[in-house]
């Protein structure tokens, strides 16, 4: 079986499910719900996660390994 990675990456934790005969309806409830949860995650870590994400997404490499004899 091949393992599911999560964006988080997470590898243990309690495993969901989407069940696949949720009406349209429960669909949506559910979809609120995250994004309910999203937004109270986000007043209350925002700036946090912000920092968090800028500091992920910060790849910059010293120019200190920069090769200036390149023939271009």
């Amino acid at each position: 079986m091949t393992k599911w990675h999560q964006p988080s990456g997470l590898s243990t934790g309690l495993v969901f499910m989407v069940n696949s005969n949720w009406t349209p309806e429960q669909a949506l409830a559910v979809w609120e719900l995250l994004d309910d949860m999203r937004e109270r995650v986000w007043i209350h870590y925002g700036s946090v996660i912000e920092n968090l994400l800028q500091e992920q997404c910060n790849t910059h490499q010293p120019l200190d390994d920069f090769d200036h004899e390149l023939p271009f």
